[in-house]
C-alpha cells in the first residue's frame, strides 16, 4: 500500500463536512511554487486523538464533527497507511487522525497534485487512480 509521505510538511488549508469529511492540504517549495495541493475525502468513521482524549466521529453528524476544525492550519508531521488501508495522520500539535477501511463502503481517498492518488474502497484498498 502506498503511504502518502508527500503529506508530511503540508498544512491543512480547509475543512468541510456534510455526508463526507473533506480536508485540504497545501505546501509550497522555498521558491513559492506549489509542492502539494491535495484533498483527503473521508466517508466512514474517524478516530481523533488530541489533548482532550480520543473521540470517534462519523461524517454526516453535523456539529459533532466540530473537533476536526482544530486541524485548520496544522501541519502533517507523520503519515502512515497500514494493512488494507488504515490511515493515520499525526499533526504538529500532537493530534492524531485515524481512518480504518469500512467493510461495505469507500472509506477514504486522497487526490490532488504533488501526490499519488489513493482510493480505499469497501474492505480495503481497491487500487490507485491514475
Amino acid at each position: 500500500m502506498k503511504v502518502p509521505a508527500e503529506l508530511v510538511g503540508a498544512r491543512v488549508t480547509r475543512i468541510a463536512f456534510d455526508y463526507q469529511v473533506r480536508i485540504s492540504f497545501a505546501d509550497h517549495e522555498r521558491d513559492g511554487r506549489i509542492r502539494l495541493d491535495g484533498e483527503l475525502v473521508i466517508e466512514t468513521r474517524i478516530t481523533v486523538t488530541d489533548a482532550v482524549g480520543t473521540q470517534v466521529l462519523s461524517p454526516g453528524t453535523g456539529t459533532a464533527l466540530a473537533p476536526l476544525l482544530g486541524l485548520f492550519t496544522k501541519v502533517v508531521i507523520e503519515a502512515e497507511v497500514t494493512g488494507l488501508g488504515t490511515q493515520s495522520l499525526c499533526f504538529d500539535d500532537g493530534t492524531r487522525l485515524g481512518v480504518d477501511p469500512d467493510p461495505d463502503y469507500e472509506s477514504w481517498s486522497l487526490t490532488g497534485s504533488g501526490l499519488e492518488p489513493v482510493l480505499v474502497g469497501p474492505g480495503g484498498e481497491t487500487g490507485r487512480r491514475h
